[in-house]
């Protein structure tokens, strides 16, 4: 993987941003030019987290592939931007990240620096599915335009690495090695678990408006169908009910809400606003979208057989 990551690094001025965009609406350029505009944001954090992990392994492999997903996301960034101006024509109005994607940046980040790393990998595993899988596909889809389609084939090609590495993470998170190495390590001390309590209550605090604003709303125009966004909560969702990773006490704590939710109507009428709250999401995404046979499935599945289906689901 770390020769992969130095193999398929690529250039900004490997772009030429020298055409012109393809004739749009007015409320087309302005809805393109914000989702650029956001995603700049959103690889600007997935940046940031990348080199919390980096400074969370000890492990030098792992160090430098993450130090690679830095580079990679900071120059997604830099696209993102390019792309925002290059379809900024008529500059009907000045842009700016979403507020909750301003809001929730620093409290993620504080939560990757002191959650357990298997907590904080389960939310950068998800994002990176709702991006990878949903968001950059259909926002590509719905500018069709040659610019964006190579910009986008690059940054994919990126994505589908950090995938791969989110997953086996997730496997070593997973491991009777790492949970015995857990168990036996000295409890943090009072100030650092404090400090991951308030991160953590933030991030279910600022995650909702964060994920609706910038993942859920945009979809709605770009993925009217519900199709892909479906289709990236399946993932997670399948992944989350694998035997070793629902032994997690986290894993169990949020499939209880998620079945308190689907399987008891009384706990959803009297709670069910504060799990949607905690979970992040709506009740069409809370649904379970998994079947038996695909669950089942699964628990025969290595983690990288997942991840190669979850990529390939992107392409579908």
């Amino acid at each position: 993987m770390l020769d992969k990551c130095r193999r398929e690094q690529w250039h900004i001025r490997d772009l030429d941003f020298s055409g012109t965009p393809r004739p749009m609406s007015r409320s087309d350029e302005i809805a393109i030019v914000q989702y650029f505009t956001d995603m700049a944001g959103i690889e600007r954090l997935a940046g940031a987290l990348f080199e919390q992990q980096r400074k969370n392994t000890s492990d030098v492999v792992l160090r430098d592939i993450f130090e690679s997903f830095v580079r990679d996301e900071v120059r997604h960034a830099h696209a993102a931007q390019l792309l925002a101006d290059y379809y900024d024509v008529h500059h009907y109005k000045t842009y700016q990240p979403n507020p909750a994607l301003t809001r929730f940046t620093p409290h993620f980040v504080a939560a990757v620096k002191y959650l357990s790393p298997e907590i904080a990998n389960t939310y950068i595993t998800s994002g990176e599915l709702i991006l990878d899988v949903a968001l950059l596909r259909s926002i590509n889809d719905y500018v069709g335009d040659e610019m964006s389609e190579r910009a986008m084939e690059l940054i994919n090609r990126d994505e589908s690495r950090h995938i791969a590495v989110d997953f086996h993470m997730v496997e070593v998170y997973s491991s009777p090695e790492y949970q015995e190495l857990k168990r036996r390590r000295p409890a943090q001390p009072l100030r650092v678990r404090a400090r991951a309590a308030w991160a953590f209550l933030n991030v279910l605090y600022y995650g909702a408006p964060f994920f609706k604003g910038v993942f859920f709303e945009p979809m709605r125009t770009v993925d009217p169908s519900g199709r892909r966004i479906r289709e990236a909560f399946k993932r997670i969702q399948i992944l989350g009910v694998k035997g070793e990773v629902r032994k997690h006490p986290f894993s169990r704590f949020m499939l209880g809400l998620q079945d308190a939710y689907n399987e008891h109507a009384l706990a959803r009428l009297l709670f069910g606003r504060l799990i949607e709250r905690i979970l992040g999401v709506d009740a069409a995404l809370i649904a379970r979208l998994y079947s038996t046979d695909e669950a089942r499935r699964a628990e025969r599945q290595s983690f990288d057989e997942m991840a190669q289906e979850a990529l390939a689901a992107k392409l579908a």
